[in-house]
C-alpha cells in the first residue's frame, strides 16, 4: 500500500475512535445549519412591538396609527397618553420604538402650519431599531405628502400638479440578487460556510497536535515512510472527504430545500471544495508556526473568528482602512464570499471570479513554507500542556 494510503487508513481509525472528531466534523456544522436556518426562517423580523403616543386623538391621528400598524415589520402593541410611560417601557425592553403624535397635529396640518412627528427607536437592538426606523420614517413621509395633497386640493390644484411637488423625482428601486431582502439568504450563505471553515482549521490543528500530545509521532511517520509531506497528505485526505460531504449536505439544504438563489451551482461546489482545502492548508501553516496544540488552536480560533468581521458581508471592505482591505485577502472566507456574490447571487460569467479561485488555490502554498520546521518540531519538541 502506498504510504499516503497507509496514513489515510490510520487516520480513518483515529477519526472513528475520537468523539471530538465526530462532533467537530459532523454534529457541530449540522447543528449550526439547523440553528441559523430556524432562527431566520421567516427572512425578516416581523411584528416588532412599538408604542403609540397619540396626544392629538383625532380621526386623522388614529388613521395614522392604523397605517403604521399595517406594516409587516411593525406592531402597535400599546398606546400611551404620556410619553414618560412609553419611555420607561422602552427602557424595560417591552417595546423597541415609540411613535409620538403631538397635540393639535391635525389642526396644524389642515391649516398649512408646520407640524412635527417624532419617533424613537432603541438602537441597542440594531436590526429591530433599523427596521422600525424605516417604517416610522415612511409613515412620517406619507403623512407629510397627505398634508400637501389636502392643502393643494383646497387651493384648486389638480392631483397631477400636487404630486409633482410632493414627489418631483420618482424612485424605482430594484434590489438585485436578493429582491426579497431576506436576511437568511444574505447571512446564512456565508455564516454557515464560515463556521465550517473555522471548524476545519481547528480540526486540522488538533489532529496534528494530538500526535505530539499522545506521543504517536513515530508511528505516524513510520506509516508515511518518514516523509512529512506524505504524512500530512494522508492525514488530511479523510478529513477532506468528510468535510466535503457535510458541505454538500449544507448546500442541499440551502439551495434545494430552502431554494436560496443559486444561478451557477457547479462553480459554487468548486468554491466549497477550495474553501475546505485552503482552510486545511491554513491550519497546517498555523500548527507549523506554533507547533504546540494549545497555541495552534488559539491561532486557529482567533483567525477564524476575525474572518467573520473582515470578509465583507457584515461591513463593506471598501469602507475599511487600506491596510485592513489588504489584510482581508488573507482570509479564505473573503474570497469564498466574493465567489458566492458573483456566481450564486448575480450569476455573472465565471471569468469575473477567477482571481478569487486562484487566491484560494494560493493558500495551498502555505504548508510548504513550514513543513521543514513542522517536521523538526514533531520529532524534537516534547508535548507541553
Amino acid at each position: 500500500m502506498h504510504p499516503i494510503f497507509q496514513v489515510a487508513n490510520r487516520e480513518i481509525g483515529r477519526l472513528f475512535q475520537g468523539k471530538i472528531y465526530w462532533f467537530c466534523m459532523i454534529i457541530a456544522p449540522l447543528i449550526s445549519l439547523g440553528f441559523f436556518i430556524s432562527l431566520m426562517y421567516e427572512g425578516l423580523p416581523t411584528n416588532l412591538p412599538i408604542a403609540l403616543v397619540d396626544m392629538d386623538n383625532t380621526s386623522t391621528s388614529r388613521a395614522l396609527g392604523r397605517q403604521l400598524n399595517a406594516f409587516e415589520g411593525t406592531e402597535v402593541v400599546i398606546q400611551y397618553q404620556d410619553f414618560e410611560e412609553a419611555r420607561k417601557a422602552m427602557q424595560r425592553g417591552e417595546i423597541y420604538g415609540i411613535f409620538y403624535i403631538p397635540y393639535k397635529f391635525t389642526t396644524d396640518a389642515s391649516t398649512g402650519k408646520q407640524h412635527m412627528l417624532s419617533f424613537y427607536t432603541n438602537n441597542s437592538f440594531l436590526i429591530a431599531g433599523s427596521l422600525l426606523f424605516k417604517d416610522m420614517k415612511t409613515i412620517a413621509t406619507l403623512s407629510a405628502g397627505a398634508v400637501v395633497l389636502q392643502t393643494g386640493r383646497a387651493k384648486g390644484y389638480t392631483d397631477a400638479q400636487i404630486m409633482a411637488q410632493v414627489q418631483p423625482i420618482v424612485i424605482d428601486t430594484r434590489p438585485l440578487g436578493n429582491p426579497w431582502l431576506n436576511y437568511s439568504v444574505y447571512l446564512n450563505n456565508i455564516i454557515i460556510p464560515g463556521i465550517l471553515a473555522l471548524l476545519i482549521m481547528c480540526v486540522t490543528v488538533y489532529s496534528i497536535g494530538t500526535e505530539i500530545k499522545e506521543k504517536t509521532v513515530r508511528k505516524w511517520f513510520n506509516s508515511a515512510h518518514g516523509s512529512i509531506l506524505q504524512a500530512i497528505t494522508g492525514k488530511i485526505i479523510p478529513q477532506t472527504v468528510v468535510f466535503f460531504i457535510v458541505g454538500l449536505i449544507i448546500y442541499a439544504v440551502l439551495y434545494i430545500f430552502m431554494q436560496f438563489p443559486a444561478h451557477h451551482l457547479p462553480p459554487m461546489i468548486v468554491a466549497l471544495f477550495l474553501l475546505i482545502i485552503s482552510s486545511q492548508a491554513l491550519g497546517i501553516f498555523m500548527i507549523g508556526c506554533f507547533p504546540t496544540l494549545r497555541l495552534g488552536l488559539s491561532f486557529a480560533c482567533i483567525w477564524g473568528m476575525i474572518a467573520f468581521s473582515i470578509s465583507g458581508f457584515s461591513y463593506s471592505v471598501d469602507a475599511m482602512y487600506p491596510p485592513v482591505q489588504a489584510l482581508s485577502n488573507l482570509f479564505p472566507l473573503r474570497h469564498y464570499f466574493m465567489i458566492y456574490v458573483d456566481q450564486a447571487l448575480n450569476g455573472r460569467d465565471l471569468i469575473y471570479s477567477w482571481p478569487h479561485y486562484i487566491a484560494l488555490l494560493a493558500f495551498l502554498v502555505l504548508p510548504f513554507l513550514v513543513l521543514r520546521n513542522l517536521k523538526w518540531s514533531l520529532k524534537h519538541i516534547p508535548y507541553q500542556p
